[in-house]
């Protein structure tokens, strides 16, 4: 198994899509990124302790690679907007890639290199790519939250298109 930890705006909608993938055999929400040890959700949404609401997936890479993950997660979250993912606002919700070691940081370079050379954004990608340091788990309430919670209108509005994309587009990749 193989861990990777990745930050695409609201870790509702990235750990909706994670989970659904094979290979993939947990999917977590929390924080990564900041200078705060074991922060809650009101101090990350604050903005004041440099963590990204980011998710940390084990998956098991003879069944899904990590190319693949980024494939997945550059092609279901905007990766052009600077802390910001749709109308949320804020460094908690910017794109990062925390690599784990020198391959996650060369797969996720050229990944990168990749989707920006097939023009799928108009815009330039500002994913940041950074070592990895810490993860912290989010709240109990976090996990699952869309499962738990479809009727809401977040889920609704904001996370039931990007599952529908995702059994559109990668339909082969599901459980």
């Amino acid at each position: 198994m193989q861990t990777a930890t990745l930050a695409g705006g609201c870790f509702w909608c990235t750990e909706a899509i994670f989970k659904r993938l094979k290979g993939v055999s947990s999917v977590r929400p929390g924080y990564a990124g900041g200078h705060v040890d074991n922060p809650t959700y009101e101090q990350v949404c604050s903005g004041n302790t440099g963590h990204a609401e980011a998710i940390q997936i084990e998956f098991d890479p003879e069944q899904i690679s990590f190319s693949t993950l980024l494939d997945v997660f550059f092609h279901l979250h905007d990766p052009t907007t600077k802390n910001q993912q749709g109308a949320d606002y804020g460094t908690q919700y910017r794109s990062a890639i925390f690599y784990h070691d020198e391959e996650q940081k060369k797969i996720a370079d050229e990944v990168i290199d990749h989707v920006e050379k097939e023009k799928v954004y108009k815009n330039p990608i500002v994913t940041e790519v950074v070592p990895f340091t810490k993860f912290y788990e989010a709240e109990d309430y976090h996990k699952d939250y869309f499962a738990n919670n479809q009727s809401a209108p977040y889920c609704q509005v904001v996370i039931d298109p990007k599952i529908r994309k995702l059994l559109d587009t990668y339909k082969p990749l599901l459980k």
